[in-house]
């Protein structure tokens, strides 16, 4: 043992003088301190080789603890986890028997030590690693971090730590999340509210973290968490009025018909003001569905978005320091969801990092009725945070003092690091998954000791008298206090006639329709501007020679004011945004180059790597283009996050084939779709959707706009499927100038990218020019001539287009394009269709019959019809057949699907009705 143990010091003090820094900081210290060299010649006899040896056993024992004494932590309340014995926390393993356990060992400083036994030691470790506390940190490789979170945890013992102000703090919070939930239950018997019941000493925790945030002056934080508990954290940390709490028990519609459906009690959001210590917090709680962690990254973007607007008007103030996220998750949540991955992976990304995010667990050791060990496969629902090498706290939550202590250290962590930290609160769920759930059918041994056990509350106040630290009539006048803010809250809402303003008319979106830009066009002054900005190239930059001639060609088609695509057409759209002061912000896969290598908003320099974005060097405003990682929920829900912080912000997101917008479905679906209806919030999220059949195969061909046509009413955003890069160019800026800010979702193409007649004039972009929902035919036919009137949108009009010019048979078919499909351009299309009295109308598109805009057109074009008392009832369409799959993978097969198309509908014999 003494053989093994020399060389391994010796190995270690090699370390320590070649490159300290690599050793843990206990090593350091104890080389520090000693004389080192006769420890190993053993010359002048200062130590015995028995005194080395303790020693370093002793250390190696003490790492043993700080790397597993979470596995030995008293943590579960009930007491009903079974923890496998750790032989490396015992001291045997180590070589020390009972013989050894009075002996004293040097120590020099570690754990606080000059000299100490083994046995006081390992009491010492128990108390500070295996108590009520398990830390996990050692994983971290950073040495800074690691040191700090050692000597926070060896050197601060709670008891010493805790006052009788934080005693008295502790007792009125719990007594004000008890008595809460006692209230809602006694006045609401048959209401789902989701209690904390087994989890109350998140409030303490909570309300201790805020009070470290304004001394460390925070000013804002934005806070993401599920519906457990979310009621008690509106009324006891966010100071949300109580009378409008309990009104939405009381279940009174808002107005009748209103348009703003909202959404369950305990799920929606709330943004208030809270005074702490003279210091002030912004704290807003952001709207979440029953899909648990689809909040993170939306959270995380409003961080995000707060921090860019804060360094603008706080020079020299760091933002990180200022703003920050805080996520209150479910444990099997937490364990289950991809996207609690997604959004650690964002988590230090150059883009997406916010300076840390404060992660709780409100661990309830059960997902509604499924056991941990049926739930993950991982020891803890938190070991997920080990692949950012994030610190880890455990911490009983029936010792709400140890609770508070774990809080105050991981709001400190993240001042000093800005870097995630998570406390796992193990409690347990006195109630079932909701208040009329019965949990005993699935956990009947669970549930019997829950039954037996006293609540957090009543153990601690317990605690209190007995140690005198609060008397029986303080606790009384406590509780009267409560039980009368919340009888005269319950009378108040009684009163009440209507809900709250919705949020929506506060702050930055305030008046938003006085400060919309009204105009989309801009003027030739800005336009020859952006023109050299697009197409300069610096002095000194080596750029890619095939790049070169591009911006060649570029700048003289600018120049000349004709040919200009769509690349050209997105440029100019998002520099004059950026000139006009807005923040414009483009994510997605590959999208610095493009997909389809057609943006090229960043220029590499060929030699060195080093970067150009030209649409930076514009002033006023802020460009960000950012190459997202390879995933779509979380990167969507970060911008959708990022777009509702302000209205100056001008927020895109881009697939790099529209299809794979299906992987942050959940995003569109419960938040960007009923944004405005159901959570009462304004924002403009763009998504750039690439879609167009060009042979591909089934993921490349199809955004499907039937889902978000099906999904289109109350004019809750705008779908479009541009073809002209200045009707693009002005359906972005018209984003910005609608008076409430809208979701837009465009259809963008793929082939049309380059086609020769997808382009624009310099006309089309300045002076009075507008976007337009619908274009006319482009040849101009004869009116009285046209037989047929084919209504389509995207790439299949130009199809269609060549088609009828090779074949000379513009005569008799007239092409429509509606490039706006929602909000319906009704009375542009009578417009239209009035000059073609005699015409059968029909839908035309590339999709499947059973997907596209079809299913959606159908009775809109009908209601035309109808309003033109034509005796064509219903319209034709033309489609590929109804398919289970979006497309084929056989680019043969493509081209003769597509070819019948093209066919059917010029032929002269087509059916009177295809309805």
């Amino acid at each position: 043992m003494l053989s093994h143990n020399r060389a391994y010091i010796e190995a270690l003090y090699h370390h320590y003088i070649t490159n300290p820094e690599s050793l843990d900081p206990s090593w350091r210290a104890w080389f520090q301190a000693e004389n080192q060299e006769p420890l190993f010649t053993g010359s002048d006899g200062q130590k015995t080789n028995d005194d080395v040896d303790r020693t370093i056993k002793a250390l190696m024992f003490i790492r043993s603890y700080r790397v597993r004494g979470h596995l030995h932590a008293a943590l579960d309340p009930l007491n009903l986890e079974k923890r496998p014995a750790q032989t490396e926390l015992d001291p045997i393993t180590y070589g020390f028997e009972a013989k050894d356990r009075e002996i004293p060992i040097v120590l020099n400083g570690v754990l606080g030590f000059e000299k100490a036994s083994i046995c006081t030691i390992e009491e010492r470790l128990k108390r500070v690693y295996s108590h009520h506390i398990g830390v996990e940190f050692m994983h971290i490789q950073d040495p800074e971090q690691k040191k700090w979170i050692q000597l926070y945890v060896e050197n601060h013992p709670i008891d010493a730590h805790i006052t009788s102000e934080d005693r008295l703090a502790i007792l009125t919070s719990l007594a004000r999340a008890d008595i809460f939930e006692s209230f809602l239950k006694a006045k609401f018997p048959g209401a789902k509210r989701f209690g904390l019941e087994g989890g109350e000493a998140l409030i303490p925790g909570l309300n201790a973290l805020l009070e470290v945030a304004a001394n460390e002056s925070v000013r804002d934080i934005s806070v993401g968490m599920a519906h457990r508990g979310r009621l008690n954290v509106l009324a006891n940390v966010l100071d949300k009025k109580l009378a409008h709490i309990l009104f939405d028990f009381l279940d009174r519609a808002p107005t009748p018909n209103s348009t703003h459906l909202g959404d369950v009690k305990y799920h929606k959001g709330f943004s208030t003001d809270r005074t702490i210590n003279t210091s002030q917090i912004h704290l807003n709680l952001a709207d979440n569905p029953s899909h648990l962690e689809a909040v993170n990254p939306i959270v995380a973007g409003r961080v995000r978005a707060k921090q860019a607007y804060f360094r603008i008007q706080n020079p020299g103030e760091n933002p990180k320091d200022a703003i920050m996220g805080l996520l209150i998750h479910g444990d099997a949540a937490f364990a289950g969801q991809g996207l609690v991955a997604e959004t650690l992976m964002l988590s230090e990304l150059p883009g997406y990092e916010c300076g840390g995010i404060i992660h709780v667990i409100i661990n309830n050791q059960i997902g509604f009725t499924t056991k941990p060990k049926h739930g993950r496969s991982s020891p803890y629902p938190s070991d997920v945070m080990k692949m950012i090498q994030a610190p880890v706290l455990h911490v009983n939550g029936d010792d709400p003092e140890a609770v508070v202590f774990c809080c105050r250290m991981a709001m400190e962590f993240r001042q000093r690091f800005h870097k995630d930290i998570l406390i796992d609160l193990h409690c347990y769920r006195r109630m079932g998954h909701n208040e009329m759930d019965e949990p005993s059918y699935t956990q009947p041994l669970m549930y019997a000791c829950i039954g037996n056990h006293k609540n957090v509350y009543t153990q601690y106040k317990n605690q209190g008298t007995q140690h005198n630290f609060f008397s029986p009539d303080e606790i009384q006048k406590i509780e009267e206090t409560i039980h009368n803010d919340l009888e005269s809250a319950f009378v108040e809402s009684q009163k009440m006639a209507t809900p709250p303003e919705p949020e929506w008319k506060c702050g930055a979106w305030k008046n938003l329709a006085k400060k919309a830009v009204t105009k989309t066009a801009i003027t030739r002054k800005i336009y020859d501007s952006l023109a050299r900005t697009l197409t300069t190239i610096p002095h000194g930059f080596h750029i890619h020679p095939k790049l070169k001639r591009q911006l060649e060609t570029k700048k003289a088609a600018l120049a000349a004011g004709r040919n200009l695509d769509w690349a050209i057409g997105e440029a100019l759209a998002f520099g004059s945004l950026v000139h006009d002061g807005f923040h414009v912000r483009l994510s997605g896969q590959d999208s610095g180059r493009g997909t389809f290598a057609h943006r090229h908003g960043r220029w590499i320099d060929t030699t060195n790597e080093c970067t150009h974005t030209p649409l930076e060097h514009i002033g006023r405003g802020v460009f960000e283009l950012i190459d997202s990682p390879l995933c779509e929920a979380s990167v969507m829900g970060f911008e959708y996050g990022f777009s509702l912080t302000d209205p100056r912000n001008f927020v895109m997101w881009e697939a790099q084939f529209g299809d794979f917008s299906n992987g942050a479905q959940v995003i569109i679906d419960q938040f960007l779709a009923c944004a405005e209806s159901k959570w009462h919030r304004l924002n403009g999220l763009v998504l750039l959707l690439p879609h167009g059949y060009e042979g591909q195969g089934s993921e490349h061909s199809s955004a499907r706009l039937e889902r978000f046509l099906q999904m289109s009413s109350q004019e809750n955003w705008t779908v479009a499927n541009c073809t002209t890069p200045a009707n693009f160019f002005h359906l972005l800026r018209k984003n910005v100038a609608h008076p409430t800010r809208k979701p837009l979702i465009i259809m963008t193409p793929k082939s049309l990218l380059r086609h020769k007649l997808a382009v624009s004039s310099r006309e089309d972009f300045i002076s009075k020019s507008v976007f337009l929902p619908l274009l006319p035919d482009p040849d101009n036919p004869s009116s009285t001539l046209i037989k047929t009137v084919v209504l389509c949108s995207g790439k299949i009009f130009y199809d269609l287009l060549v088609h009828r010019r090779e074949t000379q048979r513009q005569s008799d078919v007239a092409l429509i394009r509606v490039e706006q499909l929602y909000p319906f351009p009704h009375d542009q299309i009578i417009a239209e269709l009035i000059k073609y009295p005699h015409a059968k109308v029909l839908w035309a598109q590339e999709e499947p019959e059973n997907m596209g805009a079809w299913t959606y057109m159908d009775r809109k074009i009908e209601t035309v019809l109808l309003h033109l008392k034509r005796t064509q009832i219903w319209p034709q369409k033309i489609t590929r057949l109804s398919s289970a799959s979006p497309a084929t993978g056989s680019p043969s097969q493509h081209a003769r699907e597509q070819e019948a198309i093209i066919a059917e509908i010029f032929s002269q014999d087509k059916k009177a009705n295809r309805k």
